[in-house]
């Protein structure tokens, strides 16, 4: 059996689907960003649900997350963020 490269673990590990929706610079960033939140709470969630963390530090670690991204997309002059307008609370 061949051995897996470098390249094939990260398509693996952290795979992107192809975004659908009108091609902007904008929407592409916007699209980036929420595929690799929602893969990092899917590891947050898979390590809590397995017992190997916390419920409190997975909330916590997911609500940073969040904190950071929605940091990232509020720029009120290119209108991101009303398509991003879930919380956490």
């Amino acid at each position: 059996m061949d051995k897996p490269n470098q390249s094939d673990k990260n398509k693996f590990l952290s795979p992107h689907s192809r975004y659908y929706g009108q091609v902007k610079p904008d929407n592409l960033v916007f699209n980036a960003n929420l595929q690799e939140f929602t893969q990092k709470v899917g590891y947050i969630t898979c390590l809590q649900t397995n017992g190997k963390l916390a419920p409190e530090d997975a909330y916590n670690q997911i609500k940073a997350l969040w904190k950071h991204n929605h940091s990232q997309t509020y720029r009120p002059n290119n209108g991101l963020y009303i398509q991003y307008k879930v919380a956490l609370k």
